[in-house]
């Protein structure tokens, strides 16, 4: 009998299945790339984490379900990556991916008792905030892409919220959870969402 930890989390198959829900027409941004740019990262800081498969599997489900007109996305992602991954490893290792995948919607931290969990979740939700520090012209294509994603919603309701949302990220003492990626990227993404802030509202 095969041991859950011997089967991988995230197989050839899965990807594909996955890769096929991020490649629909809708997703500007949060597509393959986005997933590909957080697993890139998930290697850079493979050596911090605690459980870095676990880490792999929240980011490629993290937004597996992603309808910019429905307010459950991340809920619907994480009881899809709890059915997808039943039976690959044990409940209590699903149900921390599955945290980690509903804290996408606030980016707060998950309530784990676990210190080696809650390094695993600050550095899984750092990897997808960092395009807010992304050099500028990264920055703005990402910012026209999430307008995209939105193009249903008139532009002074978009200005609105979308104002509202980047002054919430800049109102935090830190944008991101760790000292990594806090030195790697608070400094630009304070400067990024400070001026398309200053675009939204001119």
């Amino acid at each position: 009998m095969t041991n859950l930890k011997d089967r991988p989390l995230i197989d050839e198959p899965l990807k594909r299945q996955l890769s096929e829900l991020y490649r629909a027409e809708d997703r500007h941004y949060h597509n393959l790339g986005h997933i590909e740019a957080m697993l890139a990262l998930a290697e850079d800081y493979r050596a911090l984490l605690h459980d870095p498969e676990a880490v792999e599997a929240a980011i490629w489900f993290h937004d597996a379900i992603y309808d910019s007109k429905a307010k459950d996305n991340e809920a619907q992602s994480a009881a899809l990556a709890e059915k997808d991954l039943a039976g690959r490893t044990d409940a209590e290792r699903l149900s921390r991916i599955a945290a980690m995948i509903l804290a996408t919607s606030t980016h707060q931290l998950p309530s784990f008792d676990d210190a080696a969990a809650i390094r695993d979740a600050s550095l899984f939700l750092d990897m997808d905030l960092s395009i807010l520090g992304a050099e500028p012209d990264a920055f703005d294509a990402y910012e026209r892409a999430v307008r995209r994603e939105y193009a249903w919603v008139e532009e002074p309701m978009w200005r609105a919220g979308r104002s509202a949302v980047l002054k919430s990220f800049l109102a935090r003492e830190n944008i991101f959870h760790t000292d990594e990626f806090r030195q790697r990227f608070e400094p630009q993404a304070r400067q990024n969402i400070a001026r398309s802030i200053e675009a939204l509202t001119g």
